[in-house]
């Protein structure tokens, strides 16, 4: 009803119509939204269903109960909560499916079942509660404890008291236990208040027993204006506590709109480590920051006037708390993310001097061929054209000449991360004397499928923080005193050595 126009002020912007079998009457409108209408889940009982509403301008979201049948009753409002908070998030409703295929929120009696993430300040403790949809009181049926990862897959039986959970620990490798809920216990707010026993109902035993040896600790800290933020740090086997090693951090920047939310931490220490792609890079003695908070933080509309600034907040907060714990050397840092974490990984090399080398995987790098928006920008180019400048590492080419990877699937078809994207930042730092390579994977989409692909890229991955970070030679003070024959016999660029193209 606002012609798709989040910029129009209209008292509602959808409305719901309603066609009923066999579709030869006149559709009937069951409601409006204030908001953009985002979704109807259904129950079990036929008429009865959760109303979503979503407004972009807030990043905000609001659940409604409602009755399609009753004509005259007016929609109930269950939640009411910003989209980026984490600590707060009731859950989602537990689906079963009918024997016609189609998937209905579970119900006994009055009452649904949430599963929810369960974020704390202390990392995630997934959970599982009981909602009365009367009431709107709910009970806390069951929670992962404080030493494991465990989270709710769905009930054994009809009657709601067995269920099965995915546990796993820092030790303890994933399975399925059959959980039994029992008698009400005390247990403090938030905490499971029925007791419940547990059996494995799966036995998967540990694979790579020498990854036990790998440790991670959560790491919490602030950015320079205050806000709060935190990693996981991995160790490398072996590591002694005190010794500085080379160090990746990998990151993937989210759009946040209020910051009381922005630093809420996310991710659990207490999972089974698992490695792939650069976390592999832990087996040849680099320690990783992982799971980095990367907030952008501003109004929705208009978030990323100030992208760049805060990035590079980001990464100075977590490079310099982890140089202070004493474990990342800060002449031996790289960077690396995917996607939208390769556009950031690209801009932060070109526009601070924190790190030695770069891997930017799939990414997107010059905003201008998405000119109608990107990521949570929705202003079009013509109407941000200096952001859209900003942003887009290919507009600083030129001075992008700490060592960078591309990696690209050939045939990715994501809208805004076209193959012609990875070749346009090659080619140009490439015509601007920069240090960098090109690597286009085979057959492959956004994200990397064939086994062959991934070993692909953790071997480019290793060979190049290998040779520009864990054996970087030490700093240049000044770049304009660097000699060519020095970069020829450094591995800089020249037409000789790194400036080429592997499929």
């Amino acid at each position: 009803m606002d012609g798709g126009d989040w910029n129009t002020n209209v008292p509602a912007r959808d409305k719901i119509m309603l066609l009923k079998v066999p579709f030869d009457s006149s559709p009937l409108e069951i409601t409006r939204t204030e908001q953009r209408y985002a979704g109807l889940d259904w129950s079990e009982q036929p008429g009865i269903a959760l109303l979503q509403e979503f407004d972009q301008n807030r990043h905000w979201k609001r659940t409604f109960i409602v009755n399609i049948d009753d004509r005259q009753g007016k929609p109930r409002l269950l939640w009411d909560l910003s989209t980026d908070e984490k600590y707060a998030n009731p859950g989602n409703p537990v689906h079963r499916q009918l024997a016609n295929g189609s998937m209905v929120i579970r119900q006994d009696g009055d009452s649904i079942f949430l599963s929810g993430v369960g974020s704390s300040v202390d990392g995630d403790r997934p959970f599982l509660d009981r909602l009365d949809l009367k009431t709107l009181k709910s009970q806390r049926l069951f929670r992962s404890d404080k030493a494991s990862y465990e989270r709710f897959l769905a009930f054994a039986k009809e009657d709601g008291q067995t269920f099965l959970t995915w546990h796993q620990s820092p030790t303890d490798p994933p399975n399925v236990y059959v959980r039994t809920l029992g008698e009400i216990v005390d247990a403090p707010a938030g905490e499971a208040t029925l007791s419940s026993s547990y059996v494995a109902l799966t036995h998967l035993a540990d694979p790579a027993p020498e990854v036990r040896a790998i440790k991670k600790r959560l790491i919490k800290y602030k950015r320079a204006d205050g806000l709060d933020l935190s990693f996981t740090l991995y160790t490398p086997p072996g590591y002694k506590e005190g010794t500085r090693v080379p160090t990746i951090l990998y990151a993937y920047p989210l759009d946040y709109a209020d910051a009381s939310v922005a630093g809420q931490v996310a991710g659990s220490q207490q999972t089974f480590t698992s490695l792939r792609n650069y976390k592999l890079l832990l087996l040849a003695g680099y320690a990783i920051i992982d799971n980095t908070s990367f907030p952008i933080v501003g109004d929705p509309k208009k978030a990323y006037d100030t992208y760049l600034d805060q990035l590079v907040a980001d990464a100075k907060a977590a490079v310099d708390e982890a140089v202070r714990i004493g474990v990342a050397d800060p002449d031996r840092i790289g960077v690396t993310g995917h996607s939208h974490g390769a556009l950031m990984t690209a801009n932060l090399i070109g526009h601070s001097d924190l790190f030695r080398a770069g891997v930017a995987t799939s990414g997107s790098y010059n905003k201008t061929l998405t000119a109608f928006g990107f990521q949570n920008e929705r202003r079009s180019v013509w109407d941000a054209r200096d952001v859209y400048l900003k942003v887009s590492p290919f507009f600083v080419a030129d001075k992008l000449k700490t060592p960078l990877l591309i990696v690209h699937g050939a045939e990715d078809a994501n809208p805004g991360t076209t193959p012609l994207q990875a070749h346009m930042l090659y080619e140009a730092v490439r015509g601007n004397g920069g240090t960098v390579r090109l690597v286009m994977l085979p057959h492959e989409p956004h994200w990397y499928t064939a086994m062959e692909s991934n070993e692909q890229l953790v071997y480019e991955m290793l060979s190049w923080f290998d040779k520009y970070v864990k054996n970087a030679l030490p700093r240049v003070s000044s770049p304009a005193s660097v000699s060519t024959s020095f970069l020829r016999t450094t591995g800089g660029a020249t037409p000789e050595r790194d400036q080429e193209r592997s499929r």
